[in-house]
């Protein structure tokens, strides 16, 4: 008799649950797993490149000790945050952790403008390898930044909507922090570097006549 009682009660809060958001509000919160996931991997990706990068233009370019300063220490501020799966409820710690990151896209746009100024460097068999895995890199970090966009889109307008925003409450599910459309212009921006003052000194020291 029990069963009997408990086996519909059963299936009405299941079908409930199924027309209110909560499989909706499961998936779209896998989703976003995923494709915070694939971003970490391909942020991590673009700081593993960054110390052989550095080394090939210092070896071109020593003088250019702020870019250089400016790219390392972007590097070790993006290092220094804990990019657990706390942090895509923390609003706070996401936009500190999109800030450092899109310094070191700043930092690094900023060192292969530079660098377009040393032919010798460009023509390094291993500066061209670098530069080009840091821009498919940079390609593959759009593609899961949009998709992580995507997903938590999807996220948020079930959260937020009735009356799946019921099922949110009711099983603690809040809205996550994304990516923002001025930030990825931000970003995109290529740096304003100034060609018409003295020229930079040749690797050698030499001043140029």
């Amino acid at each position: 008799m029990r069963n009997k009682i408990i086996l519909p009660l059963f299936l009405i809060v299941f079908t409930l649950l199924g027309g209110c958001g909560y499989n909706t509000l499961q998936t779209t919160d896998e989703q976003i797993k995923a494709g915070w996931a694939e971003v970490l991997n391909q942020y991590q990706r673009r700081a593993d490149l960054v110390p052989n990068l550095v080394n090939v233009v210092k070896g071109y370019a020593a003088h250019e000790k702020d870019v250089l300063t400016r790219v390392t220490e972007a590097r070790a501020k993006v290092g220094t945050i804990q990019a657990t799966p706390e942090l895509l409820n923390d609003e706070q710690a996401f936009a500190k952790f999109q800030a450092a990151q899109g310094e070191l896209s700043s930092a690094l746009s900023r060192l292969l403008a530079v660098s377009e100024n040393y032919p010798q460097l460009k023509a390094d068999g291993l500066f061209r390898d670098l530069q080009a895995q840091l821009e498919g890199t940079e390609n593959r970090i759009t593609v899961a930044r949009n998709r992580y966009i995507q997903a938590v889109q999807a996220y948020n307008v079930t959260v937020r909507q009735f009356p799946s925003n019921l099922t949110a409450m009711l099983f603690g599910y809040k809205t996550k922090p994304s990516f923002t459309v001025e930030n990825e212009k931000e970003i995109a921006k290529p740096p304003k570097v100034d060609f018409s003052g003295t020229p930079p000194p040749s690797p050698t020291g030499a001043s140029s006549k």
